[in-house]
């Protein structure tokens, strides 16, 4: 393989370390959340019971700390005609990709959905959340999404508009 064919996971978007929400959670040993219950262990958080709970550190998660600091890591901006008329099938879809990929990642969740002038505004407290949610509502019901991500690639915002 050449240098121009790059491998897939060589093209996908690694999050950056240097995240401030992220970087003070190299911790010395298991903890959890004493927000949402997440656990923290191996250096991954999880929604897995901690064996030595007792034991574990009880912190802030980062996706709760970025909740309480009204940070978030993806704004949607959902705007149309489309969107006002559909509100409800467009917000149990967002709900839906939330569910699915919290389960899986803790860290990813939303923060709030909020109606604005001309349709939603969504926070997410993680990227991947957001991008997920962009493409499953350019999946279930067309449309034109746009993602822009800031220059250390801790923020994207995402257009939807239909």
């Amino acid at each position: 393989m050449d240098k121009m064919h790059l491998s897939q996971k060589d093209k996908l978007f690694k999050a950056d370390l240097q995240d401030p929400y992220r970087a003070a959670m190299h911790n010395k040993g298991p903890a959890y959340c004493g927000d949402c219950g997440a656990s923290y262990q191996a250096g991954r958080w999880s929604w897995q019971k901690l064996a030595e709970a007792d034991a574990a550190a009880r912190i802030s998660c980062p996706a709760c700390r970025r909740k309480a600091d009204n940070a978030p890591a993806g704004t949607l901006t959902l705007s149309g005609p489309f969107v006002l008329s559909h509100h409800q099938d467009i917000v149990n879809v967002i709900n839906h990709v939330e569910q699915a990929e919290k389960s899986q990642h803790p860290l990813e969740r939303l923060m709030r959905i909020s109606p604005s002038s001309d349709g939603l505004q969504v926070t997410t407290t993680g990227v991947h959340l957001a991008n997920r949610i962009g493409h499953a509502l350019e999946s279930a019901f067309g449309g034109k999404a746009s993602y822009h991500h800031d220059d250390q690639r801790r923020h994207v915002a995402v257009r939807w508009s239909r």
